[in-house]
Order: C-alpha cells, then structure tokens, then sequence
C-alpha cells in the first residue's frame, strides 16, 4: 500500500518548529498555524509524525542544542536560552535523557570545538537526530520519559 505524504497543514506547522524552535511556540501556536483545534491538531500530528508536537518541538531543540555543544564553546546557559529553554536545570534533565549523558559531560566526550571542519547545516541535522526511541514522551500521567513506552 502506498504511503500517503502528511498533510500540507501539518507540514506547516512542523515547518514551523523547524524554524522557530528557539522561540516560545506553543502547541496552540502550532494548531492556529495549522488551522485546527488544539485537540483535534494534536491528534493528527501524533498520528502522523510518531510523537506528539510538543516532543517534536522538545527534540528539535536538544538536537540543536547537541549541535552547538560540539561545535561551539558557549556555556550550557548559553545555548539553554539560545534554543529556547527557560530553566538550565531541566535542560539538563532532558538532555541527560535524550543523550545519555549531562551536557557537560556530552561536551567533554566530543573533541575540542576549534578542531572541527565546517560541515553543511544539511549534514549536521542529519546525523545529529537521538535514536528515534530516545525521543522525549510523556507518560499517561504526563511525567516525561526518555524512552518509548512498553507496547
């Protein structure tokens, strides 16, 4: 059976994290976007995409900033704010889910950022992206996880 492409509505409103991750989006943002109650937007992201568009906006962000833990030497502050999270604490926390390890850590594991070649943002995006089931979910009690629920 052939697969169906997602709807444009929601590729709008997917598009829409991809380049505004670092503001302050909301999921409300994303439905308006999408031209779709929040609910029923919700739903259909989900179905669509695998995750919800509040861990699709949450990986956007600890992708991004993975990336500039390896390639920049700004403080974990730094790129907390600059990829849009509020508390230093809990980007922390989802880091540490996501990737294993704090950022710090993460960071010293990787080689010193004046050492790496310039590398297409294409390339980047690409191999940077946590395993799929690494990804932040929430549980029914809406505690988040780092790990896909036990089916």
């Amino acid at each position: 059976m052939a697969q169906v492409p997602p709807a444009r509505y929601l590729m709008r409103a997917k598009d829409l994290v991809d380049a505004r991750y670092a503001e302050p989006i909301t999921v409300d943002d994303l439905a308006a976007a999408a031209g779709l109650s929040r609910a029923h937007f919700s739903r259909m992201f989900t179905r669509t995409f695998g995750e919800s568009p509040h861990s699709y906006l949450q990986t956007r962000r600890l992708e991004r900033a993975a990336a500039l833990l390896r390639y920049t030497d700004r403080s974990v502050a730094d790129i907390c704010v600059m990829v849009g999270l509020a508390s230093v604490g809990s980007f922390t926390t989802s880091f540490a889910r996501v990737y294993g390890k704090p950022p710090a850590a993460y960071r010293a594991s990787m080689p010193p950022a004046s050492v790496h070649a310039r590398v297409p943002s294409c390339v980047l995006k690409r191999d940077t992206r946590p395993p799929a089931d690494s990804r932040v979910r929430k549980t029914a009690h809406g505690e988040k996880t780092g790990r896909r629920p036990a089916s």
